[in-house]
C-alpha cells in the first residue's frame, strides 16, 4: 500500500488520500499567497539552474501573477503545493503537465524551495503522491520528467519513486563554460502498480 491515512467508502474498503504522504501533504496551489516564497526562490540561483535549462532569471511580483493568470484553469496543468507534515509551511511545489490525454502521458516538475528541506525526502514524497495522483486520478499511462545529468541528488530521488533512465541528449546544456547532458526518465503505469504488488 501506498503511503497516507485511508477513508472508509460505503462498501468497507478503504481509499488512498492522495493527498498526504509519510513526509509531505499537497494543498491547492494559491498564488496570492505563496507568491512572495516563490520570489524568495527565484533569488537562489544555485535552486533556479538545478530546476531550469533557462538562464537563472528574477521575476517581479507583477510578472508572476500576470503567469499565473495565464495558467489559471487550464485543463492540462496540475499543480500542487508542498507542506511538511510536521508544520504548515510552504516549501515548494510540484506539477503534473498532461501533454496528451489521448496518449494518457504527462510531464513532472517539481521545486522544493526551501533549502533546509533539502536531501531529506520531502522531495521525494511529493513526487510519489504526484505519480500517484497521475496514475489513479488522471489515469495516465506514463509520466516522464527531465533533469540535468549533474543533478545526482534528484537522479537518486526520482529512481527511488521508481523513474528509470529513458534517454541522454548529450552536451544540450551550457553550465559555467561546460556542456553538460540531459536525461529523460520515465516512469509506466504497470511496473508502477506492479511495485506495489497489484496488478
Amino acid at each position: 500500500m501506498p503511503n497516507g491515512a485511508n477513508q472508509p467508502t460505503g462498501g468497507g474498503e478503504a481509499m488512498n488520500d492522495l493527498y498526504r504522504g509519510s513526509l509531505v501533504r499537497l494543498s491547492a496551489f494559491i498564488p496570492e499567497t505563496m507568491t512572495k516564497s516563490i520570489l524568495k526562490w527565484d533569488r537562489d540561483s544555485e535552486a533556479q539552474r538545478l530546476a531550469n535549462d533557462s538562464p537563472s532569471r528574477m521575476f517581479s511580483e507583477k510578472a508572476l501573477k500576470e503567469m499565473d493568470e495565464k495558467r489559471e484553469g487550464a485543463d492540462h496543468l496540475f499543480r500542487f503545493a508542498i507542506h511538511p507534515l510536521e508544520h504548515d509551511v510552504f516549501i515548494g511545489m510540484v506539477s503534473l503537465w498532461v501533454a496528451s490525454w489521448s496518449h494518457a502521458e504527462a510531464w513532472l516538475g517539481i521545486l522544493i524551495g526551501e533549502r533546509e528541506y533539502w536531501g531529506r525526502g520531502y522531495g521525494s514524497d511529493a513526487v510519489r503522491l504526484a505519480v500517484q495522483y497521475g496514475f489513479l486520478e488522471l489515469n495516465l499511462r506514463r509520466i516522464s520528467l527531465g533533469l540535468h545529468a549533474f543533478n545526482e541528488r534528484a537522479f537518486k530521488s526520482y529512481q527511488k519513486v521508481g523513474f528509470v533512465l529513458e534517454g541522454r541528449e548529450r552536451g544540450i546544456l551550457m553550465r559555467e563554460g561546460a556542456r553538460h547532458d540531459g536525461l529523460i526518465m520515465g516512469i509506466l503505469r504497470e511496473d508502477w502498480m506492479s511495485a506495489r504488488g497489484e496488478s
